[in-house]
């Protein structure tokens, strides 16, 4: 069996656009002055998961994959903001690394979806299991939301540490093993 590397080269260019856009939601939340209220969290959510949903349709490589990835990613982004606003209340900041993982789950159903990937059911919550823990130990060793720079955010940082968080996650989803 062989590593396919093309899984490996569209994760890391999966991981760079979302972290691009990651970072770019940072530097509007702190230099725009928008209040941490749940529609603002909810609508950032929303976007950011549905440019991660249409880089989880771009595999299927046809148009009618690409927006049904972006509208399931804009679902997905929604569920998972909201079910941080929900459980924040409870876990306090936990919450964030959980709705983190729910991200990854719910990302695997939605690329297995969309792309009619030919592998089960239980095999496809395996990859979203293993890319919401790997993908979530990297974002909480990172502390991307926990860990603040003295004097501001420092966005060269950000964008390298949400490279690192995205990673492991785009990994878990697009690396296959072919039988020779």
């Amino acid at each position: 069996m062989t590593i396919q590397y093309n899984g490996i080269l569209r994760a890391l260019v999966a991981a760079i656009i979302l972290a691009a856009l990651s970072t770019l939601g940072d530097f509007l939340w702190a230099h725009h002055g928008i209040k941490h209220r749940m529609f603002a969290g909810i609508l950032h959510g929303a976007l950011l998961c549905l440019c991660l949903g249409a880089v989880l349709g771009y595999s299927g490589k046809t148009t009618q994959t690409i927006l049904l990835g972006a509208l399931g990613g804009l679902v997905l982004g929604i569920l998972s903001a909201g079910g941080y606003y929900l459980m924040r209340p409870i876990i306090r900041s936990d919450a964030v690394i959980v709705a983190w993982m729910e991200l990854w789950i719910l990302a695997a159903l939605l690329h297995w979806w969309v792309n009619t990937i030919s592998e089960s059911l239980k095999r496809t919550l395996l990859r979203g299991i293993l890319a919401a823990a790997t993908s979530g130990l990297a974002f909480l060793i990172l502390g991307i939301w926990t860990k603040h720079a003295l004097g501001g955010p420092h966005y060269v940082y950000k964008l390298l540490s949400w490279t690192i968080a995205f990673l492991p996650g785009f990994l878990a989803l697009f690396v296959t093993r072919k039988t020779d």
